[in-house]
């Protein structure tokens, strides 16, 4: 009989689709609107009128099935609150007045039955109400709850209703919840395992959410039966190395091994490694015969910085074998054969900005991925915070919510439950290509970890978790009752992951680290080396006119902007011909064009970067007629392989700077270049910089190709616009004081003052046989300034990136003063000593400033063997800049002790007084030739 009733109320509940929401389900007549309030209704149906459209039955009958369906749509849209998520059962059972059937007209003996007509006319029988209601408790109140109302299409919206609805009609097989319990059971033994052997390792162990397995599990299986290859996974620490050993086969003695404080790099490689739960791996899984590689990407604790890095790195993979299809075109989803599995924790997917930061990307020309499945292993307490005094919103999930994305809520004391949520989940990804959430509420069976005492902050909580028995165990238990297994098999299972744990413990000391690192298309690079290297970045120069020549080659019904083409197009043609005074613009062009002939994919992305913020760029050409967009650099030639990505970003630096970087560590070819808006904009980067672009090749041996192009110059703009904080990057840097380094540096710093230098640097960061993150000290004012243009020779065989620039005075022998400076700040310096006539003085330009150049330095002093004074000249004030940098090498390394000439300290970057500004300049310029 239930099985009767479940029928036909899931035909009920199919037929009710059909009405589409309570905004649609209005019924009119000559009177007027028949709506939600059922004394309205009820005055209508006692005083019926001639002009109505039915007869009083009948409007009886269509006004209870419009009641219904009403009924029907407020457990679809309130059902979650009222569901049983919570597996500690600390949540007060609530009784939501939004599904009570008074609300709906729907009480008393008149609605007892649902007549078979109108819009259940499909159903042979009558249903109670009451049954009905029964069955919608048990569909949206359940261990399995649904937030979709709300979708931006009613396709979707009655798609997931028909999925979440029917989801119990497919059974999962008895084989795979034996399966299921023995990987729940895997995972737990590997907690109790290393708890017993490492007692002292903060582990951040599964224990408690261990039903994230079967989540991971399933979303491996529909990636099989959906062709979907590529798997790449962002994750915290929670479960992490639970993750690894039970799914991803990552040996368990490197894990053991680190926790004996050993290293987890092989022989001879160049870092420093990283901490037990930021360790990473990529691997092969086969589900159904068919094997999906799964790119499991390092962490840093930061949490959710992980996650524009993942997203980055997919939207690479798609890209990687289908240029053409995602350079220009802004339609179209992505998404076959790659998707991105996010993995959260609950109070940081609420509270940290990276996570709507990466939302904004889900549905962005030039950085959809086609939708990713975000997991949050909800532990209902952040660190030492209740959910309650750490967010406002109701769910940690809300925030999805914003961007339209479905919410599937589930407890996570039911395993299948999950299966069964993550399985839907998969499909609404794979049927609409964006993004889905799922929460599975669990706990922590210890605190923030292991070593933690919970019941100082938590005591009611940890009560409720230490009486009880763990998932796993209860899991396992239902399964035997079941009769599927008998717990003897289930024993077998453990015992034989206890003996391959320990086989790995007993091999800590002899075991040999395997190389993990520039394999694959990675092979063929190398680590940097202990000397500065120098690489013939030059070009043919017939290669040069040419590609010169095509990144402003327009076809004839584009309407180009009268400004641009005269200013633009037409100027650079003919810089082309002339063969000098070529700017910045034209010398980043022929950079990209002469990559993309060689078979390099470039890619730049940032606020406005298609113009430039100071529209000088115009890479990008808009139809001044329809704004369609046409990219010159894409048609070199009809054989063209290699393409530019012009990807003009949302308002993020954070996001989209780590989104960045996840395409600089996924393909070796492709030069990922992100411009800052102006300099100081990085700040709101700062976690990605710190813990991803300089220190990702010291912990984890990935390199990267990034470039970062951060305008700078004290023009008199004010505190904001001026430093891109160049002091920042030259602290973090390991560049040492008192040692010669080689390319072998964190990442390069360089502040050029040619396009040519501009030109070689963007070159060297693909010709070389290593890769390196590049921060480029950008230019604003001299883009377009005369003296800051370079000719075509300087780009032509046998050139390249020179780290100094020397004077070109005639006698050296006269010299008796040498100014150092660095960046735009040249210009100034020689525009003042033309106009002195200061002959007796050389200035001599640092393009690099890491990798300091020692040797170049050294061989410059030594021509100038007459000085008596050496200068450091900075337009920065004292405590920003270069000055702290490069003094003490100066000293240490050079053999040259350095006076100072620039602005006092100042607590900001630049003044904002106009007078105050033109007074500094006149100062610096003072001390620097007095």
């Amino acid at each position: 009989m239930a099985l009767s009733l479940a029928h036909k109320a899931s035909k009920l509940l199919q037929k009710t689709l059909l009405y589409g929401h309570v905004s649609c389900l209005n019924y009119h007549s000559k009177q007027g609107v028949f709506g939600y309030n059922s004394a309205v209704q009820q005055n209508r149906l006692s005083n019926p009128t001639s002009e109505s459209l039915y007869s009083s039955e009948e409007l009886s009958n269509r006004i209870k099935h419009a009641n219904i369906v009403r009924l029907v749509d407020a457990y679809r849209s309130y059902g979650h609150r009222k569901a049983t998520l919570d597996p500690l059962s600390l949540q007060e059972k609530r009784v939501l007045s939004e599904l009570s059937p008074d609300q709906f007209g729907v009480t008393g003996e008149s609605a007892a039955v649902i007549q078979s007509a109108g819009i259940v006319s499909g159903l042979a029988e009558e249903i109670a109400v009451s049954d009905l209601i029964d069955h919608l408790e048990t569909v949206y109140c359940g261990s399995i709850a649904a937030e979709f109302q709300y979708l931006p299409s009613e396709e979707e919206r009655v798609w997931f209703a028909q999925q979440f609805e029917g989801r119990n009609e497919t059974e999962i097989p008895n084989s795979r919840k034996v399966e299921l319990a023995k990987l729940l059971l895997r995972c737990q033994a590997f907690d109790h395992y290393v708890a017993t052997k490492f007692s002292s390792v903060k582990r951040y162990g599964g224990e408690g959410g261990e039903s994230m397995m079967a989540s991971f599990d399933e979303i491996f299986s529909k990636c099989a039966q959906h062709d979907v290859k590529n798997v790449i996974v962002g994750m915290a620490h929670r479960g992490r190395l639970n993750f690894m050993t039970c799914l991803l086969d990552f040996p368990p003695v490197i894990m053991f091994r680190k926790m004996q404080g050993l290293s987890e790099l092989p022989a001879g490689a160049r870092g420093v490694g990283d901490v037990l739960s930021h360790l990473y791996t990529s691997v092969d899984v086969t589900r159904d015969g068919k094997p999906v590689h799964v790119s499991f990407i390092p962490n840093p604790s930061h949490l959710e910085a992980a996650n524009p890095v993942a997203v980055g790195k997919a939207r690479s993979k798609l890209q990687s074998n289908r240029w053409g299809d995602y350079s220009d075109s802004t339609e179209g989803k992505p998404g076959d054969g790659v998707l991105c599995l996010q993995v959260h924790g609950d109070a940081s997917f609420v509270g940290q900005g990276v996570v709507a930061e990466t939302f904004c990307f889900a549905d962005t020309p030039h950085f959809d991925i086609g939708g990713s499945v975000h997991l949050i292993i909800n532990n209902q307490v952040g660190f030492t915070t209740e959910s309650e005094r750490g967010r406002s919103s109701h769910y940690c999930s809300d925030i999805a919510k914003v961007s339209g994305y479905p919410v599937l809520h589930v407890n996570g004391d039911h395993p299948e439950d999950v299966v069964r949520a993550t399985s839907l989940a998969m499909e609404y990804r794979q049927k609409f290509r964006r993004d889905v959430i799922i929460d599975l509420v669990c706990f922590r069976r210890w605190g923030h970890n292991e070593m933690d005492e919970p019941a100082f902050t938590q005591p009611v909580m940890y009560k409720v978790i230490n009486s009880r028995s763990s998932v796993p165990d209860l899991y396992s238990q239902e399964v035997v009752a079941s009769g599927l297994c008998d717990q003897t098999e289930l024993s077998e299972n453990v015992q034989q992951w206890t003996s391959n744990l320990t086989d790995n413990f007993n091999q800590v000391d002899s075991y040999v680290n395997k190389p993990f690192h520039l394999l694959g298309q990675w092979s063929g690079l190398s680590q940097a080396g202990d000397v500065i290297t120098r690489w013939d970045t030059g070009v043919p120069l017939d290669t040069l006119k040419y590609v010169g020549a095509k990144s402003v080659t327009v076809p004839e019904d584009l309407n180009v902007h009268p400004t641009i083409r005269k200013t633009h197009i037409d100027r650079r043609l003919g810089k082309m011909v002339q063969g000098t005074d070529l700017d910045w613009a034209t010398a980043e062009a022929l950079a990209f064009g002469s990559l993309l002939h060689q078979g390099y994919n470039v890619r730049i992305s940032g606020q406005d970067v298609g113009r430039g913020t100071f529209s000088h760029r115009h890479c990008m050409l808009v139809d001044q007629e329809t704004d369609h967009i046409y990219i010159p650099l894409n048609s070199i030639s009809e054989s063209q392989t290699a393409f530019l990505e012009v990807a003009n970003s949302v308002l993020s630096e954070e996001g989209v700077l780590g989104f960045e970087y996840g395409v600089s560590i996924d393909q070796p070819t492709t030069l990922a270049i992100w411009e800052a808006q102006f300099g100081d904009f990085f700040n709101a980067a700062q976690t990605i910089i710190d813990t991803f672009v300089t220190s990702g090749e010291l912990k984890w041996l990935l390199q990267s190709s990034l470039v970062m192009l951060l305008p700078h110059g004290m023009d008199g703009a004010g505190p904001e616009h001026s430093s891109c904080r160049m002091e920042r990057f030259l602290q973090i840097c390991d560049s040492k004081e008192d040692k010669v380094d080689g390319d072998d540096v964190n990442f390069q710093i360089a502040n050029p003052t040619t396009p040519a230098q501009y030109f070689h640097l963007l070159r060297r960061q693909m010709i070389r046989n290593f890769r390196k993150p590049l921060v480029v000290v950008a230019p604003k004012v001299i883009l377009r300034l005369p003296a800051a243009t370079s000719s075509l020779a300087d780009m032509a065989p046998g050139t390249h990136f020179q780290p100094v620039l020397d004077d070109s005075v005639a006698a050296a022998a006269s010299v008796t003063r040498v100014v150092f400076c660095s960046g735009k700040h040249y210009y100034a310096l020689n525009a003042e000593k033309q106009k002195r006539g200061a002959q007796n003085m050389a200035l001599v330009r640092l393009e690099s400033l890491c990798p300091f150049p020692v040797e170049e330095l050294q061989q410059i002093l030594a021509k100038y063997s007459n000085a008596k004074e050496f200068v450091w000249s900075q337009e920065e004030h004292r405590n920003m800049g270069a000055w702290t940098f490069v003094s003490p090498r100066f000293h240490n390394l050079v053999g040259c002790h350095l006076k100072y000439a620039g602005r006092d300290v100042l607590g900001t970057p630049a003044v904002g007084i106009g007078e105050l500004h033109k007074q500094e300049v006149a100062d610096i310029l003072t001390q620097t030739f007095s």
